[in-house]
């Protein structure tokens, strides 16, 4: 390992080290919180879908959180990147270090945070007569990585661009929002119209919740839509990647 891996780890560990007090402090439940949301938002679609509207899938709340909980870590990272540079001026003006190594890190705390509640989807399985598969010791790895690269391009397309475009921030909210309803998360794919099937090659975050989905709970993993967001997530990084370099020799007019 040369010294300029070694440095970049280093201030990897202590921004991580640092967020982590900073979200915790004062803060009791702790852990718990990075379970309750995706929970909470499961007993109310469970609610508005199984018992209202009355949707056909088995194991509903199950479904619902293998879903949900890859999701938020994206909700999480993707809707705190537009302000990771100005949340950091103090340090990025003290210190030099890469620049990018701040969004690396925000997707890198929330990827632990989910895999910490993979104990919970667990629990559930179990819950309802399940067991986990054998898949995952090389699923749960490659699905990682991939949506790991693909949250580090699109947090750095919008940390860097939001310095010199604040609205950004609010246009970065509707479009979370808007694309958690076309992702097939509390619905299956099976329920778009077959006519709209094509779609879902568009939205890059559909092929990965499917998959995370039914590895989670089938053992499974579609090799043809993990392609497919492999490709994206090479598509994203580069991108990201592109424009923070286009950018961030122009940071220091804006911080």
């Amino acid at each position: 390992m040369n010294s300029k891996t070694r440095y970049s780890i280093d201030i990897i560990i202590v921004l991580s080290q640092k967020d982590l007090k900073v979200r915790y402090k004062n803060t009791v439940l702790g852990y718990l919180w990075s379970i309750g949301n995706p929970l909470a938002f499961a007993m109310v679609f469970y609610i508005a879908f199984k018992i209202v509207v009355r949707i056909q899938v088995e194991d509903y709340v199950l479904f619902l959180i293998s879903g949900l909980f890859p999701w938020q870590w994206f909700s999480n990272s993707v809707g705190a990147a537009p302000m990771i540079f100005l949340a950091n001026t103090s340090i990025i003006k003290k210190i030099n270090f890469p620049r990018e190594l701040l969004p690396a890190t925000l997707v890198l705390q929330d990827m632990i945070h989910f895999l910490f509640s993979i104990p919970v989807i667990i629990l559930f399985l179990f819950l309802y007569g399940k067991n986990p598969s054998f898949s995952w010791l090389y699923g749960i790895p490659i699905l990682l990585v991939s949506q790991f690269l693909m949250m580090c391009g699109i947090c750095l397309v919008i940390a860097s661009t939001n310095l010199f475009f604040r609205d950004l921030e609010r246009l970065t909210t509707i479009a979370m929002t808007l694309l958690f309803y076309f992702t097939p998360i509390f619905y299956p794919e099976s329920m778009v119209p077959d006519k709209f099937q094509h779609f879902l090659a568009l939205n890059p975050l559909a092929h990965l919740m499917i998959n995370w989905r039914n590895m989670f709970l089938y053992g499974r993993i579609d090799p043809i839509f993990l392609g497919i967001s492999l490709a994206y997530s090479l598509a994203s990084f580069v991108v990201g990647y592109t424009v923070y370099r286009k950018l961030s020799w122009r940071f220091a007019e804006v911080l």
